[in-house]
């Protein structure tokens, strides 16, 4: 029988940082210092092992490539996490990578962000080059890119993320909203894009064609990339643009089939679990030669009269440069993502973005007076960037007595209506045009051009009036 007055465990040899030899039941336990342990080892010839606090052991870690640099790889179900400073805006910071391999991606917080884009051909071209926060901007893996499929077959079905090769507008706008994030040393998050194009003939065959299928793919990868990365989607907003391609002579078929074009969409995005859709778009003013046409036209009908959508024309396209084919030039390009940006982030912030609407044109005794909606006073800039001349971007129509624009200015009584001074009384059925069915011409921009803005903003980076064109009416003697 054992003695049960021996303890079970105790200390025989103590020293002042610790005990040196203690007993228990198994036997006894000694405490041996580092000194000790590397001279044991140097007997032996073994190499001390080190342990690491990781989740994962080192040889479950998959090869990263090794002209990187980067350090801390751990792994955590199927990522690698790493640090590593990589080129671009990203710089120093934390990153992941899937064991399977494919694409680097930045580590973000919050959701999977999403801006997307449908329209016609002159939608689907970018710039050359990477995002400047290139790990953090991503589109589809399927070797694709940040331009869709152009209406040429259907759209691949993946869950990966791959990095831009190319920059449209879309990709402008999200790396955009990352480099105002990053001013404000807010968190980076994960960004999607691309755009999907076809060649149809009409708004309403849009919202039916290959383009809008492969918009849908696009959703439903959205999803699926962001339950691989363990959080959820979000959709910021669908660019929309397709104007000058719509060759049904009908305005008002045009402004239908782009409100049942975006409700197309809105139901593709409930089925994939996302939340209505912010519509931005630009409201295009045609080309170098492209004056007018049943689709300009139908943008003043689409402006006001979009069911219960949400969309935003965040400006006025006589504001971005275009090359000579018609299609943005890269600063143009820039230019309006730059816009959109300013848009949608009025929007987000609860607030609203109206570009100077002209609504009514008066009679002002010989003058004639234009009522306008803005969200500022208004100012007819006096650098006149886009070179509309005297009349900045005014014109008469119908006139039967030769009177003409002689000068324009903002109302001294009221900054939000227009003064436009006439040589003399304009007499006929006369309308006022404004960015709207100007003489053909060259340049950088298109021929229909203003100089209207409000006050906000600097440089080209403004609120620009939106074209119109509105009969004359007797307000006034």
């Amino acid at each position: 029988m054992a003695d049960k007055s021996i303890a079970p465990q105790g200390v025989i040899i103590r020293a002042e940082n610790g005990d040196v030899i203690r007993y228990d039941e198994s036997g006894l336990v000694l405490r041996l210092s580092d000194k000790v342990i590397e001279d044991i080892a140097a007997r032996l010839d073994l190499r001390p092992q080190v342990a690491v606090a990781q989740p994962a052991q080192p040889s479950d870690v998959p090869d990263l490539p090794e002209e990187i640099d980067l350090w801390a790889s751990r792994r955590v179900g199927d990522w690698v996490f790493f640090q590593a400073n990589l080129p671009g805006a990203d710089s120093a910071r934390g990153y992941r990578r899937h064991v399977d391999g494919g694409a680097i991606l930045a580590e973000a917080r919050g959701p999977l962000l999403a801006i997307l884009g449908l329209g016609g051909a002159r939608a689907g071209l970018g710039s050359p080059g990477p995002a400047r926060f290139r790990w953090h901007v991503m589109a589809p893996a399927d070797d694709i890119g940040a331009v869709g499929m152009g209406g040429e077959g259907e759209a691949a079905e993946t869950a990966g993320l791959e990095p831009l090769r190319e920059l449209t507008v879309e990709a402008l706008l999200a790396d955009e909203l990352l480099a105002r994030r990053a001013a404000l040393r807010q968190s980076l998050p994960l960004m999607v894009v691309r755009v999907e194009t076809d060649s149809s003939a009409a708004a309403g065959d849009l919202g039916t064609g290959a383009a809008v299928a492969n918009l849908d793919r696009a959703l439903a990868n959205l999803t699926a990339a962001a339950k691989r990365l363990d959080t959820r989607a979000q959709l910021l907003a669908i660019v929309l643009d397709y104007t000058l391609e719509d060759l049904t002579g009908d305005p008002v078929a045009y402004r239908d089939g782009m409100i049942a074009l975006m409700e197309r969409i809105t139901r593709g995005t409930a089925r994939q679990g996302l939340t209505r859709p912010v519509f931005l778009s630009a409201f295009d003013c045609g080309t170098q030669t492209v004056t007018r046409g049943p689709g300009l036209e139908g943008q003043w009908e689409l402006s006001w009269n979009h069911a219960d959508h949400q969309l935003v024309f965040a400006a006025p396209s006589y504001a971005f440069q275009i090359d000579d084919t018609g299609r943005l030039a890269d600063a143009g390009r820039a230019a309006k993502a730059t816009l959109l940006a300013e848009a949608l982030l009025a929007v987000q912030a609860g607030g609203r973005w109206l570009c100077p609407t002209i609504q009514l044109a008066e009679r002002a005794g010989g003058d004639i007076r234009l009522i306008c909606a803005a969200m500022d006073g208004l100012e007819v800039d006096a650098a006149d960037p886009f070179a509309t001349g005297k009349a900045a971007g005014f014109a008469l129509e119908g006139v039967t007595n030769g009177a003409r624009i002689a000068g324009v200015e903002v109302d001294p009584k009221d900054a939000k209506a227009v003064i436009l001074r006439c040589s003399k009384r304009p007499e006929g059925e006369v309308f006022v045009t404004y960015a709207h069915a100007a003489s053909p011409g060259n340049g950088p921009y298109p021929a229909n051009r203003g100089a209207l803005r409000d006050t906000w903003g600097e440089g080209t980076t403004r609120r620009w009036a939106l074209p119109a064109r509105l009969k004359l009416t007797d307000g006034g003697p």
